[in-house]
């Protein structure tokens, strides 16, 4: 092992405030990228749901016109 204790393993030499912080800035940077694209894929599907209903009512609509 290359540390000593476990304070030596988090102090990293005199580092461990940049290591650590890079490290956390990393998996931050994973979660808001993960919660970005689950919202944009709800946001595109809602759209797409939203389309097809239009549609379906469009094409009722248009059949109703062609029974009066």
């Amino acid at each position: 092992m290359a540390f000593d204790s476990i304070n030596d393993f988090f102090a990293m030499g005199g580092y461990g405030f940049y290591v650590w912080l890079s490290y956390a800035l990393f998996l931050l940077s994973l979660v808001i990228i993960t919660l970005h694209t689950i919202y944009e894929k709800r946001k595109i599907f809602q759209k797409v749901r939203s389309r097809l209903a239009r549609e379906k009512r469009i094409k009722q609509a248009q059949n109703l016109e062609g029974t009066l």
